[in-house]
């Protein structure tokens, strides 16, 4: 998650009036994200490199990317403890509320980091799209295109087996270049 979070003074204020914060759903975001990232460093005897929070030009982050044989993945992550979540071709739904754009927005970040990558790596960058819930209780997804994948954070192991996309080689050269801050802040 990009920057740190409310001041001790925001947290406080909104801790004495008893409202929610700002500073109580970063901290659940980046508590969510922590857990993804314990189960893709599980990936790394595969042959998989992973990085963490990626500051990108807009203020934004990408939470993890994830590189290896079976090509990189952009991965989304969204904590919902204890939710029934509903994910279509672009929307997701939480509790059956309003519709949120999170597979639509997965799929313009993996847009983004295809740009990146491919414009500093000399060869044609595969990446996915990954959507991860973490805490959701029911995980339903209805999409037809299935041009995001969705996960909970316990199935991303999944993607470890995949091979034959990118060769050893690939991996160091695009893991190279995406450890790069400039090449991600650069407009």
């Amino acid at each position: 998650m990009a920057g740190q979070g409310p001041s001790t003074g925001q947290r406080w204020i909104a801790k004495l009036l008893r409202r929610s914060s700002d500073w109580e759903s970063w901290y659940i975001g980046l508590e969510g994200e922590r857990r993804v990232g314990r189960e893709l460093k599980r990936l790394a005897p595969l042959g998989w490199r992973t990085l963490h929070g990626i500051e990108k030009s807009n203020g934004g982050d990408i939470d993890h990317l994830l590189i290896g044989p079976g090509g990189v993945f952009s991965i989304n992550t969204k904590t919902h403890r204890g939710a029934s979540v509903w994910v279509g071709d672009t929307m997701a739904k939480v509790n059956g509320g309003k519709p949120h754009p999170y597979a639509a927005a997965s799929k313009a970040e993996a847009d983004y980091v295809r740009g990146v990558l491919g414009r500093y790596c000399g060869f044609e960058v595969p990446v996915e799209p990954v959507l991860v819930f973490v805490g959701v209780e029911r995980l339903q997804r209805t999409a037809t295109q299935y041009t995001v994948r969705v996960y909970q954070e316990r199935d991303v192991a999944a993607l470890g087996p995949l091979a034959g996309t990118l060769t050893p080689e690939q991996v160091e050269a695009v893991y190279a270049v995406a450890r790069h801050r400039r090449a991600w802040l650069r407009t």
